[in-house]
Formats: C-alpha cells, sequence, structure tokens
C-alpha cells in the first residue's frame, strides 16, 4: 500500500524501468543481517531468489553487526513506478530468537501495525504481507540449515520515514497505523500497472465488510469525495474507498463481495465515461464520448456544438444554457453501467456528478 496517488508516468517515450517491492528489499536485507550472524561478514550484493525465480542482486546501503544483533538496510528502487517508497531504506534487524520460537516477524520504525480486522493479517500483526514473509522465512530457513541450526529467528524490518510517507497511502484508511506496509507478491514492480491500487480498493472493501459496515463510498477524486462527505457525515473513515479511475476494480469486486450500499461519487467527465460504459476512467485509457452526450441531451439541445465541444464542462455548459440538466443524464447512465458490472449482487447503488466546486449536481439512484 505503497501507491503514490498524485503521480504520472514519465513523458519522454523512454522504456519504463521496473523495479523491487519492499517484500524484495526486506528479504534482501534479512538474508544479509542473518549472514553476518553466521559468517562475521555480510555478503555485498546480496541475491534472493523470487518467486517466480528471479535471481535479483541488492546492494546494501549500510550494515553493522552489534554484539548479537546484525542489522543490513537496501535503499528501494521502484524503477519508474509512482510510489511513495521509492528510494525509501529499508532495513531488517535480525537475532536468534527463543528455542522453539520459529521465524517471527516484527515491526520496526516505520512499519505499520494491523488495527482492524478484513486484512490478509489479524489486527495485531506488523503490515508484513505474507508473501513477504515467506520469502525471508525461506531464506532464513535455508541459511539456518545451512549453518545446521534451528530456524528461531526473530527479524525486525523498518523503514526510515516510513510514518511519513505512510499518510500519502491507503494504510491510515485501512486502520494499519505506524508506518508502511511491506508488500509484494512477485517481488517486481511493474510500473503504472495499476495493481496496487486496485489491491488496496480490494482490501479497502474487506475491511469495511469485516467490520459490518452497510455503505461504502467510492470517489474518482478528493473533491467527489469530499462532497459525499458533507452527505454521509456519520459515515466512519474506513468506509470512503479511493477509487479513483479505477471503476472496474471496485465493482467487481464488489459483484464477488457485495455490501448493501454503494454511492459512486464522481467529476461529471469521469461519470460521464463510466455512463458510456468505460470502466476505467484515467484519461490516457478512456476518452469522453461527445455523440453519447449530444443523445443523453436530446433532440432539444444543440447537437453540433456539444460534438464539436473539446472538453466535458463545455458540452455540460452548452447543455445548461439549453436548459438541459445534463449532469442527471449522465448520473443515470453512470447508474446503469454499475448495475449492469454489478449483475444480481445485493448491492443498493447511488450515483453523485460534483462539479470543480464540490457542489452535487447530478443524482441517481
Amino acid at each position: 500500500m505503497g501507491f503514490n496517488l498524485g503521480d504520472g508516468p514519465p513523458d519522454d517515450g523512454r522504456p519504463l524501468r521496473r523495479g523491487w517491492t519492499t517484500g524484495a528489499c526486506a528479504t534482501a536485507a534479512t538474508k544479509a543481517a542473518l549472514t553476518a550472524l553466521f559468517t562475521g561478514g555480510f555478503p555485498d550484493p546480496v541475491e534472493i531468489v523470487l518467486p517466480k525465480g528471479e535471481r535479483p542482486a541488492f546492494a546494501l546501503a549500510r550494515h553493522r553487526l552489534d554484539g548479537e544483533i546484525a542489522r543490513a538496510a537496501i535503499v528501494k528502487d521502484a524503477g519508474d513506478d509512482p510510489d511513495v517508497t521509492h528510494l525509501a531504506e529499508i532495513e531488517a534487524a535480525v537475532r536468534f530468537g527463543h528455542p522453539g520460537a520459529g521465524v517471527t516477524f516484527h515491526a520496526g520504525p516505520g512499519v505499520g501495525t494491523v488495527t482492524l480486522p478484513g486484512l490478509p493479517l489479524p489486527p495485531g500483526e506488523p503490515a508484513i504481507n505474507p508473501v513477504p514473509r515467506r520469502l525471508m522465512r525461506a531464506v532464513v530457513e535455508a541459511l539456518c540449515a545451512e549453518h545446521g541450526r534451528a530456524p528461531d529467528v526473530a527479524v525486525t524490518i523498518s523503514v526510515a520515514g516510513g510514518e511519513e510517507l505512510a499518510r500519502q497511502t491507503w494504510n491510515p484508511r485501512l486502520g494499519i497505523l505506524g508506518g508502511l506496509s511491506i508488500l509484494g507478491t512477485t517481488g517486481v514492480v511493474h510500473p503504472f500497472s495499476c495493481s496496487a491500487w486496485i489491491h488496496s480498493i480490494h482490501r479497502g472493501v474487506d475491511v469495511a465488510r469485516a467490520a459490518g459496515l452497510a455503505h461504502v463510498v467510492g470517489a474518482t477524486g478528493s473533491t467527489s469525495e469530499d462532497a459525499a462527505r458533507r452527505l454521509y457525515p456519520d459515515l466512519p473513515e474506513i468506509a470512503y474507498l479511493d477509487m479513483g479511475d479505477f471503476a472496474g476494480g471496485l465493482l467487481k469486486y464488489l459483484r464477488a463481495h457485495p455490501l448493501p450500499r454503494l454511492t459512486i461519487a464522481g467529476g461529471f467527465a469521469k461519470l460521464a465515461k463510466l455512463g458510456a460504459g468505460a470502466l476505467d476512467l484515467h484519461s490516457g485509457r478512456s476518452q469522453v464520448d461527445n455523440a453519447f452526450l449530444a443523445d443523453l441531451a436530446g433532440e432539444h439541445a444543440p447537437r453540433s456544438a456539444i460534438l464539436a465541444a473539446n472538453t466535458a464542462k463545455a458540452a455540460l455548459d452548452l447543455a445548461r444554457a439549453a436548459g438541459i440538466d445534463l449532469a442527471e443524464g449522465v448520473a443515470r447512465a453512470a447508474l446503469a453501467t454499475v448495475r449492469e458490472v454489478l449483475r444480481d449482487a445485493p448491492v443498493a447503488v447511488e450515483i453523485l456528478v460534483v462539479d470543480r466546486g464540490g457542489a452535487v449536481i447530478g443524482h441517481a439512484g
């Protein structure tokens, strides 16, 4: 949950460079630190094996062997992904644990703690996700077997500045407090794959369901979310899902994991795309269909002017000048799309079309 919700891809035509997850960095740091406990020396660079067989090597940013504790840190390289953890320093502090304890994981400074149910980890656990734990456990078990020692090892992961960085992620909303999550399923960050954001949406639904919420809000941005908050001031923080452009990611997950009530709030242009059937509302992957808007406006609208409009707002203004409530039409069309995607899922849906000033200008459902 380290996806930066405000950045975008480079626009210079060069190939996008992939990077490494916090989980991969934590695994490499763990391997380096535990090796030092056994041998007194830190491998640098340190190589690990990822779930798909890749074998990246990581340079150590710093390391220290201090009596019974070894520490190794790696600076995360997220490639060209818009990730708040890019260039963050991921540290593993490793010591031998009590006999029979096995491999245990602990949150150091900058790593969060789970406080709400519904996530892959129970409340009270450090926010080190299952796949990174599996990678680190495999490293520990292999090294301990090599040196003839039982794998009773305590691993503490820290992220420099992680508590501050976490404020730019979904973690506070998901009830992960005190820092970032250590994430990754393949160990590789694929630039702008959208998967991190959609993963966060899914976890947000899980948390809301586990808390027994009956109503959640998916918003395309902060202005539309603020408009929904004014309408529903009593909804808790975890009810607000930062849907962004990924309407399909939210709706398809709710189809399989329904909640009783869903409000979708968004700007006119975004919801015009949704009304026309687009489920990815990003400007680079879907466009406003002026012909669709002209059809919605009806026979009394200035059709040729709407078809020639250079922005969705211009089309809205043309319709408004002709006395036509195009925002209501967009809300109804978006509602139809949402219901079609949800199919028979027992979810009552409401659509809010919000203008740039935060006023609700269209409503359906």
